[in-house]
């Protein structure tokens, strides 16, 4: 199942991705009490039925407001030879602030602040039934399914702090979407194709294969220490290729064009433009 937010004619709802249409819910359900219980989200994909062309809706990201947002520093084995970092031996957590998530073909806007502004596709988790404690082995009955996310990240201000979150959490950094593809199409999603491209240049080029700490194994170290609600997302760090890495190093600047692929799951893709200054 493909579980989609969008806005037509002014109004925003949910449904599902059937093919070339958006089959809505219509019947008062929330998203999030859907994502909760597997069975009723598929009771309402069995009753729903096509209202629009997918050409017809803009879509919005999947979760605009995740009780947590978790990133997840140097998870490819690639990414951080590249980087020159030794291999964790734990997951390096730290939080995004909601505030920077952005819709798909929202613009990611580059502030007078930095010009160091570098991308990163992500593999999203998206967290049905709260998990609290749970072991590798129970993990995936907690993921309601995966999404696509841009780690957009302004180096000069990350490197210059002992924390990742200012840096990763300026206004637009968070792109999100296009939609959720439920756990049960991509399992653990262990063997994706991950891929970035800035303009028509492919950038980044990586599988979830390269992963550190798989997905499963990420769920269940962090619902150690927390409660992972409902809609929380987890996303789960970049394949090599980041423009930090590039020699000379690689930045977005206004008019480029960033798109995001993930296989199984589809394209994420988001203009660049100045941020305004006063």
């Amino acid at each position: 199942m493909r579980i989609a937010r969008f806005k037509v004619d002014g109004t925003s709802g949910w449904g599902f991705v059937c093919g070339d249409k958006v089959c809505p819910v219509t019947d008062g359900t929330e998203l999030m009490d859907a994502l909760a219980d597997e069975s009723s989200l598929r009771h309402l994909y069995q009753a729903a039925s096509p209202g629009y062309g997918v050409s017809e809706v803009r879509f919005l990201a999947p979760i605009p407001n995740p009780p947590q947002f978790l990133g997840i520093g140097l998870n490819y084995r690639l990414h951080a030879a590249e980087t020159g970092a030794a291999i964790p031996e734990s997951p390096v957590s730290f939080s995004f602030f909601n505030s920077s998530i952005i819709n798909p073909g929202d613009a990611i806007q580059v502030p007078p602040i930095s010009d160091q502004v570098d991308w990163e596709v992500e593999l999203g988790v998206v967290i049905g039934q709260e998990a609290c404690c749970v072991s590798e082995e129970d993990a995936l009955d907690h993921i309601a399914g995966y999404t696509i996310v841009n780690d957009v990240s302004a180096r000069d201000i990350q490197l210059s702090e002992g924390q990742w979150s200012r840096g990763k959490s300026l206004n637009t950094f968070k792109p999100m979407g296009p939609w959720i593809v439920t756990a049960d199409e991509l399992g653990a999603a262990d063997n994706l194709a991950v891929k970035l491209w800035v303009n028509d240049n492919l950038k980044q080029d990586g599988e979830t294969s390269d992963l550190i700490f798989n997905v499963p194994q990420l769920v269940s170290h962090m619902s150690q220490f927390l409660t992972l609600g409902t809609g929380a997302v987890i996303s789960t760090g970049t394949p090599s290729g980041v423009g930090m890495a590039r020699k000379p190093p690689e930045y977005l600047r206004p008019g480029d064009q960033v798109t995001l692929e993930i296989e199984g799951i589809g394209r994420l893709s988001n203009p660049v433009e100045a941020a305004c200054s006063s």
